[in-house]
């Protein structure tokens, strides 16, 4: 796994679609998601932690980039 696409395509395996219609907030339901089907056992820690890592990523990514927005 190695971007916001691959962490989407582990989501969907599960039967688990996110679209809120906001990036950042896309992001942020795939991580709640991520965490809840780890808690069930869903998946490995090793898978886990790597697609958190890019969420976390991701996240930042889209910070900035509102940040940038609101200060033009």
């Amino acid at each position: 796994m190695r971007t916001l696409y691959d962490v989407q395509q582990l989501l969907k395996r599960y039967g688990t679609f996110v679209h809120v219609g906001k990036r950042l907030w896309d992001i942020e339901l795939m991580s709640i998601e991520l965490k809840k089907m780890y808690e069930q056992g869903l998946i490995v820690k090793e898978d886990y932690i790597e697609a958190q890592l890019i969420l976390k990523k991701e996240h930042r990514f889209e910070k900035r980039q509102e940040n940038n927005y609101d200060n033009k």
